[in-house]
């Protein structure tokens, strides 16, 4: 479902529901995070859902609290993201230790970035700028190397204007994934 009328990556507050079937698959990147199979399997069949709150701060700081919620008994995560582009050390009972920082930036300021993360966005994404969140393990408390850089916005897919992420991932071996996740919009929080 598409988002209302309005939306757009200035406030990422609502909720919203992963569309597999519009979503590019993403068992590999899973897999090579260290996720087990059968983990994986329940999370294929588990409708995964996002409460999001965007919000800034008293100082002006963009917040941006993602309540993740899969059905079928499998715990879901919290990212609670500062676009500050400073690193921020967590415990992910998932993927394990991870080191991650978020911000919003102009697409032409991606340097040195795939064009995958630059291209595609509705004209008041490129406007406004995406939010970048890049995450990586830490590997010295892991014992495995991935990086997850993704940038989020607004994209117009199949005539609809949709709450998307573009995610490039790098695995341990140097494996090159890049996946679209889109979601549907479900409302408010």
């Amino acid at each position: 479902m598409s988002v209302p009328e309005g939306f757009s990556i200035l406030n990422i507050t609502g909720t919203f529901t992963m569309n597999k079937t519009l979503s590019d698959d993403t068992d590999e990147v899973l897999r090579l995070q260290g996720v087990g199979w059968a983990k994986r399997r329940l999370i294929s069949y588990a409708t995964i859902t996002l409460y999001i709150k965007h919000y800034k701060d008293d100082e002006g700081i963009e917040h941006v609290d993602i309540d993740q919620k899969l059905t079928g008994g499998i715990p879901g995560t919290t990212e609670n993201r500062t676009l500050i582009w400073k690193e921020r050390h967590n415990e992910d009972h998932l993927f394990g230790p991870v080191i991650g920082k978020s911000r919003r930036v102009k697409v032409e300021e991606l340097e040195g970035e795939e064009e995958w993360l630059k291209t595609g966005w509705s004209e008041d994404t490129i406007e406004h700028g995406v939010i970048q969140a890049y995450a990586e393990s830490d590997t010295a408390k892991s014992g495995t190397t991935w990086i997850a850089n993704q940038t989020w916005g607004v994209e117009v897919l199949n005539d609809e204007r949709r709450y998307i992420r573009h995610l490039h991932f790098t695995g341990p071996g140097g494996e090159d994934i890049k996946a679209r996740l889109v979601y549907d919009y479900y409302g408010p929080n």
